[in-house]
């Protein structure tokens, strides 16, 4: 298996159409990552959610997803399942991040993915972060659409059972969807793992990779 590193990384940015994205996309990763790096800076930016109950879960769940970083969330309103409908307003949400921010990874959902507003977000990802490496993270749900990774990140046993601990304590509002429950998060992270080589694994899609190799 062909390893590549990032390089040193002192800011990220986790972008999620809906609260409870970017922790089912990358709770591992981010966990990794932030207890291997204390004070890293994370700027997340959730496109809806705000205002309500989920919010609340979500600056609970990343908070804890991302132990001992500089997190800063910001969780808007616009409504689930109509992202194509607010394009302007989702557009403008991520290119003020870009703004206000200069990270060496972002992380977002892929562009494969089925679900509009997941599919959208990336969209606008990818065109506002033209210049950075952007993983995008998958999502298991009743579509069917997961397709073949090509960038992994190891997780370690107690990364995935605490990703999906995590993932259970934090989203009471989703427990009662038929696919959220800890043999699907585990069993994908399992899969995933198999593919890298290793135990328990997080998978993304690379849609652009610039390598330098005179090091």
């Amino acid at each position: 298996m062909i390893r590549l590193g990032a390089g040193r990384l002192d800011r990220i940015v986790a972008v999620g159409a809906h609260c409870d994205d970017i922790a089912i996309g990358a709770g591992g990763t981010l966990l990794t990552m932030c207890l291997a790096r204390p004070g890293l800076r994370v700027d997340a930016l959730v496109l809806s959610g705000g205002g309500s109950e989920r919010e609340l879960e979500e600056e609970a769940a990343l908070d804890a997803c991302c132990p001992g970083a500089d997190l800063h969330l910001t969780v808007l309103k616009l409504p689930d399942g109509r992202l194509p409908a607010h394009w302007d307003e989702a557009k403008a949400a991520v290119e003020e991040l870009r703004g206000r921010t200069e990270p060496e990874l972002v992380l977002a959902p892929r562009t494969e993915d089925a679900h509009q507003d997941h599919r959208g977000l990336a969209q606008l990802v990818t065109t506002a972060f033209r210049d950075h490496l952007a993983l995008g993270y998958e999502i298991v749900k009743w579509d069917g659409d997961l397709g073949r990774p090509t960038a992994y990140q190891p997780l370690s046993p107690e990364v995935a059972e605490e990703k999906v601990r995590l993932l259970q304590e934090h989203y009471p509002s989703q427990r009662h969807r038929p696919w959220y429950d800890r043999e699907a998060f585990l069993g994908l992270a399992r899969i995933r793992g198999i593919e890298c080589h290793t135990r328990y694994a997080e998978a993304f899609a690379v849609t652009k990779l610039v390598l330098d190799l005179e090091g």
